[in-house]
């Protein structure tokens, strides 16, 4: 790709779907692409397949607007082992369609104290 404007994509993946946002850099939405939007069918939306989709139809979408590098933001599910399978099947193929990747942040939200106990006004009746 020719020199351009750079971008950033939140890839936000689960063991359930993967979803990519692309915003400039004031954080005004330019894309938002989804596994729902590829495929209807449940169990493939976290797929790595259907990853490299998203990533081809984002290309296309930069293409309109002459982005040609990208800083990558990656949000797995808070409280699980990391981001889904998309997530790194959707860099590999951004970075094959020519987008230079300038930085990859993990961006995943850590939770801290727990969930709340439970028990009401008067505390658990046993």
């Amino acid at each position: 790709m020719a020199e351009g404007k750079t971008a950033i994509i939140h890839i936000y993946s689960s063991f359930n779907n993967t979803i990519a946002q692309l915003t400039d850099l004031a954080g005004n939405t330019i894309a938002k692409v989804s596994g729902g939007i590829i495929t209807k069918q449940d169990r493939l939306k976290a797929n790595p397949t259907i990853a490299m989709f998203i990533a081809k139809r984002l290309k296309e979408i930069a293409r309109d607007y002459e982005i040609s590098s990208l800083y990558v933001r990656i949000r797995g599910q808070t409280g699980e082992t990391g981001p889904g399978p998309g997530a790194h099947s959707l860099v590999k193929t951004l970075q094959k369609e020519g987008f230079k990747i300038i930085s990859i942040a993990d961006t995943t939200k850590v939770a801290r104290g727990g969930p709340k106990k439970g028990g009401g006004r008067r505390g658990r009746r046993v």
